[in-house]
């Protein structure tokens, strides 16, 4: 896999999925400790990654939803309006 251009191309003629291919060469990976070491620093990488996304939707969403209800208190914000609780 490493010398070949066309993993595809390699998983066709050995009559197997790509991702077989993917998920032999992982498991040889497990047995060299260096490789192991990038193999688990790559996985906390996509993991923070998607973390990330995650909480950039929720700012994404909050800072939305704070705007909005900014533009409606602006909006009642007219003097001379009455109040919204009584005394």
């Amino acid at each position: 896999m490493n010398s070949c251009g066309n993993i595809v191309g390699l998983a066709r003629e050995l009559g197997v999925c790509r991702r077989v291919l993917y998920n032999w060469r992982d498991q040889l990976d497990e047995t060299n400790p260096g490789r192991s070491r990038e193999l688990i620093l790559r996985k906390q990488i996509i993991k923070l990654k998607q973390l990330l996304a995650n909480k950039t939707l929720e700012v994404d969403f909050f800072r939305h939803a704070l705007q909005r209800v900014g533009a409606r208190r602006r909006q009642g914000d007219i003097p001379g309006d009455k109040a919204s609780t009584t005394k």
